[in-house]
Formats: C-alpha cells, sequence, structure tokens
C-alpha cells in the first residue's frame, strides 16, 4: 500500500464551484493511483488562488513544500489530478528538483504514473503543460477584456464596480444572455443620486466661479454636505467620514461618466515582480491608472447626464489653463534668498504635521497653520489657529548640545569615534556592486552546505550529498577567487582618516563651540541632517524635544548624548520658554 498525499488547485469561487472542481481532480487522481494500490491520506489543496502564483505563494502548496522536509510527512508519494492546474509557466522545473531532492515521487495522470527525473520525454510532457497552462490563462484574459470593452463601447453596458458619487444602481432588465435571464440575473444601469446629484454640479459651478479644489472642499464641509465616504458608510468602512478631501472633488470634476457616456479601462491590473533578483518567487499585482487615449467610451449615451458635454469640457479647458499659469508661477519665482537650517524637521505634537518656515520682522519662525479645513478633518482638537517657534532660540541650544561632544573631557572619545567611523565609511565606499554579487554567492555557498551538513545528519544518502558539498564547494571557490580579483571602488582614493590626522584638525580650529554656533544657516543645514535631528513642538509647555537618529556612518556618535547615555536614539529637551511668539 503506497500512501499518497493530492494536491490540487481550483480559481476563485466566483468563477467555479471549489468542491466540484476538487472532486473531478480527485477522482482522476484515484483512478490512477488505485491500480498500484495507492491511498490518499493527505490533501493539499488551494482554493482561490492564481495558477499563476507559484508553489511557495499558494498556502496549501506551499505547506505541502515544507512537509517534504520532514521525516515523519505520513505520506509516501505525491498525486496531482490536472497538471495544467498546479504547474503554470516553468513552475515545473522549479519545483520537481525539490521532489527528487527528497525522493518523493510525483504521479501525474497525463504520464500515467510517477515522473521519472532522467526521462526527457516526462520533462517535455510537464513543461508543455505549464505552457498550456501558462496560454489558456492569457487567452482568457484577452477574450474577458475584449468582450467588456466592446460592451462598454457598442452597448454603454454598466460592467459593475462602485458607482461614482452622484450616480446610483438601478435595474436594467434580463440579462441579454437567456441561460443567465433563465436564473434571474438582470443587468443593471446608472441613475442620478437625487441627494448627491446636486453637490455635483455645485461643484462644476463653484469651480468654475473660481474656486480651487481645496476651496470647494472647504466650501462643501462648512455648508454641512457629506462627504462621499458619509453619504454612503456601507460602501465606505474603511474611510473617514469627517470632512471632503480636495482629492474627492477633484477626481469629481475629472469624471467624464457625468456626461452621460460610460467609460470603462481607467484602471488596470498590472503584474510586476515581486523580487527582481528572484524570478521564481513570480508577480504580484497592482492596480495602475490608465492614460485617458486609453480610456474606453460609449459611442453613444448609456445613462442620464447630471452635467452637459459643455460644461464639462468648460471645466477641463479651464483647469488646463490654471495648470498652465501655475507653471509660469512657479518657474518665475526665485528661490528664497533665506536658507532653513531646520526645515523640514519641525513638527507640531498637536497634529503632527510639518512646520512650515517663514520670515517674519527678520526673524526665522516654523509656523503651524490650522484653517478651517483642518479643524474640520479633526473634530475636537484644541489646536490655536497658528502656532509659532522661533528658529534662532532653538538652534542656540541645539548647537550648545551638539558642541558638548568636543568639551576637554569628552575630546578623546570624540576622536576616536570619528576615527572609526573614518575607516567604516571607507570600508563601505570600496564596496563594488560586483564585490557585493560575489561576497552575496559566498554567503549563499555556506547556506548551502549548511543545509547539506544538516541533510547528512538526518539520515541523507551520503553518496548524493557529497556530490552537493563537492558542488557547493566549487561555486564558493570560484566567488572567492573573483572577489580577490575585483578592484576596490575607493583605491585611488584618499587613506581614512585616524585619530592623530583628526586630533590635529580639531587643534586647528580652535573653539568648536564657538565655531558651530558662528556657522551660517547653509552649512547647519547638513550638520543637522547628518545627525537626524529632528524636533517636537509642544504649543502649551513652550517646549522644544529633539530626537537624534545619525545615519551611517555618523551612528558611531554613540556619546552624543548630553545626559552621557550611549544610545544612537537620544531624546532630550534642548529648550523651553518663549519659543513661539512672533
Amino acid at each position: 500500500m503506497i500512501r499518497f498525499a493530492f494536491a490540487g488547485r481550483c480559481s476563485t469561487e466566483d468563477l467555479q464551484d471549489p468542491e466540484a472542481s476538487r472532486n473531478w481532480q480527485l477522482t482522476r487522481a484515484r483512478a490512477l493511483i488505485e491500480p498500484a494500490e495507492g491511498h490518499i491520506v493527505a490533501e493539499y489543496f488551494d482554493i482561490g488562488h492564481s495558477r499563476a502564483l507559484p508553489w511557495q505563494r499558494r498556502p496549501r502548496a506551499n505547506k505541502l513544500l515544507k512537509a517534504l522536509r520532514d521525516p515523519g510527512r505520513g505520506f509516501d508519494a505525491v498525486v496531482i489530478g490536472e497538471p495544467q492546474r498546479t504547474f503554470y509557466g516553468n513552475q515545473f522545473g522549479n519545483t520537481f528538483p525539490v521532489f527528487v531532492h527528497f525522493r518523493i515521487p510525483l504521479w501525474v495522470p497525463e504520464v500515467g504514473g510517477p515522473i521519472d527525473p532522467d526521462n526527457e520525454a516526462h520533462d517535455l510532457v510537464m513543461s508543455v503543460f505549464g505552457g498550456m497552462s501558462k496560454g489558456e490563462r492569457n487567452r482568457i484574459k484577452i477574450r474577458v477584456r475584449t468582450a467588456m470593452s466592446s460592451q462598454a463601447q457598442l452597448q454603454g453596458r454598466y460592467l459593475g464596480g462602485r458607482p461614482p458619487y452622484g450616480y446610483r444602481i438601478a435595474d436594467a432588465g434580463p440579462h441579454p444572455n437567456p441561460g443567465k435571464a433563465a436564473a434571474g440575473q438582470r443587468i443593471h444601469n446608472l441613475e442620478p443620486d437625487p441627494t448627491a446629484a446636486p453637490v455635483v454640479q455645485q461643484i462644476f459651478s463653484l469651480y468654475l466661479e473660481g474656486l480651487s479644489d481645496k476651496g470647494i472642499a472647504a466650501r462643501l464641509t462648512r455648508d454641512g454636505v457629506p462627504c462621499p465616504s458619509a453619504h454612503d458608510p456601507g460602501r465606505n468602512p474603511h474611510r473617514a467620514k469627517v470632512a471632503w478631501q480636495q482629492g474627492a472633488v477633484r477626481a469629481i470634476l475629472l469624471n467624464p461618466r457625468y456626461t452621460s457616456y460610460e467609460v470603462w479601462n481607467k484602471q488596470r491590473k498590472e503584474e510586476r515582480l515581486l523580487d527582481i533578483d528572484d524570478v521564481t518567487l513570480g508577480h504580484t499585482t497592482r492596480m495602475t491608472h490608465n492614460p485617458t487615449e486609453k480610456w474606453i467610451r460609449s459611442n453613444e449615451p448609456a445613462h442620464e447626464a447630471i452635467i452637459s458635454p459643455d460644461r464639462f469640457d468648460a471645466v477641463q479647458a479651464l483647469r488646463k489653463q490654471r495648470a498652465r499659469n501655475q507653471g509660469r508661477q512657479e518657474r518665475a519665482a526665485k528661490p528664497s534668498a533665506r536658507p532653513y537650517a531646520l526645515r523640514g524637521r519641525v513638527r507640531c505634537t498637536l497634529c503632527g504635521r510639518k512646520m512650515q518656515p517663514a520670515t517674519i520682522r527678520d526673524r526665522v519662525y516654523y509656523r503651524c497653520q490650522f484653517t478651517e479645513h483642518e479643524a474640520a478633518l479633526h473634530p475636537g482638537l484644541d489646536h490655536p489657529r497658528t502656532v509659532y517657534l522661533r528658529e534662532d532660540i532653538v538652534c542656540q541650544a541645539l548647537d550648545q548640545w551638539i558642541a558638548r561632544a568636543f568639551t576637554p573631557d569628552r575630546l578623546t572619545a570624540t576622536i576616536q569615534a570619528l576615527a572609526q567611523a573614518s575607516a567604516a565609511a571607507s570600508a563601505a565606499e570600496s564596496q563594488t556592486p560586483e564585490r557585493a554579487q560575489a561576497r552575496k554567492a559566498i554567503k549563499d555557498c555556506d547556506r548551502r552546505l549548511a543545509r547539506y551538513q544538516a541533510a547528512l545528519d538526518a539520515g541523507a544518502d551520503p553518496a548524493v550529498v557529497s556530490q552537493w558539498i563537492n558542488a557547493a564547494h566549487r561555486d564558493k571557490e570560484s566567488a572567492q577567487k573573483q572577489l580577490d580579483t575585483l578592484p576596490h571602488a575607493n583605491r585611488h582614493k584618499e587613506p581614512p582618516l585616524d585619530a592623530h590626522r583628526i586630533r590635529q584638525i580639531t587643534d586647528g580650529l580652535g573653539d568648536i563651540a564657538q565655531h558651530i554656533h558662528a556657522a551660517s544657516t547653509d552649512t547647519k543645514g547638513p550638520l543637522y541632517e547628518a545627525l537626524g535631528i529632528t524636533i517636537s513642538y509642544e504649543h502649551e509647555t513652550r517646549t522644544a524635544t529633539v530626537r537624534s537618529r545619525p545615519s551611517y556612518p555618523y551612528r558611531q556618535w554613540l556619546w552624543l548624548c548630553p545626559r552621557g547615555d550611549s544610545t544612537t536614539d537620544d531624546t532630550s529637551v534642548i529648550a523651553q520658554g518663549r519659543l513661539g511668539e512672533p
């Protein structure tokens, strides 16, 4: 009696009955193994997972691969009922070697029994079925997309999905397919929503009157008009239902379906490699917006219009004109004459947003403006209209905090840490892509050797494992020779600074604390960036709290904390009192 594990797969439940698919695949598998007195003791059947996913990314198939590694797996062979449902493209070539490695036969009906790893005809048959599986999937995609395109363009058919704000789904009669009509299926259409359609018309009117997307959103929120997620909360449980967003206004203004014409193919599913360094992991699917020239529009009106085509075209022309004017203004705008040392590094603790720099009466401030629109997005938040933080007071305290690293009692430790950082940076710069690849190959060989040794300890055939070990040693020696012959990236660069040279530099600078304090703003900015400085400002207590996360190689500055702690994640109050008055 041979104990078998059954492996199979079916499409999503929307496309076929999982139980029926499992039953016929299981029937074929049993018909194959019963003459050999085979008995199925385990099942690994995936439901709702695409055949394009490799075995490692299908839950049940991946569990089967893990079971192959277990000496107490409970079965002696694996049988599949339909190779085109189980293997796709080159998946057989990437998966079958695992079965061979653990000496688990794989039975397939089209072969008439177990696959012989030394039989070229068996390998060819399985490769053909993988190609047929891939071709079948591609043909289905082409047929479905072509049919939907013609239905949208020629019939103006509503093809499902979320109706745009301003419309609701209405019944449009029995399904044109007689079989589906007999089963009670019906087609649908769009009709104006009596509550939301006037809001859409108001949005177009406000834009033509001169309001921007953000201004329209603020106006609707102020007037108490429910936003799309609040208007239909059942279909939007994942969205905040507090206020209009300018992105929602923009989507409405750009949607041509309000002119009574059906539009399809605005988005597409795009498959992208999950890992470009390991294509066997397959693809991941992402929704991607198509350019407007690829949209499919119905030849005739398909539903009642909310906006006339002329009015819609007028809004599009106005949007293009505003975009051109804004582009001219941005090109004509001169860069700021005053640099900001803490730009992008200060956050308001009340709302969590970054505070923006501004010059007021020759002083630099960072301010957080809380408009009516922001107040609607954060109901119940007690936030002043504007929060200010003076840059000079913060920088003065921050510079004193940094300069403490160069005081006499800490100078020696500082110099040693800087020397280590310089050496580490020099080593990192010498790492070319070719050298990195060679080092990765050596590590992979070490991992292979560890796995082979574990297999040998588990009782694998010594003759077979010794061949694997010898091959791994040869690959490692080849990678090591390649690494030894590759040049370093900084072979002709200056050597890293040592402690003696750094001390000479610091002695020549004199009072470093004074130099830091007197440095210009455009010089301090890169210093704060290298130290990973971020500041949180508490308006109620007038307290600025700094956090330092030095980037490599500055993480060698472990002693930088003024309290003397050894940490790379330092948080300290550096200034407080009268920080916010302009």
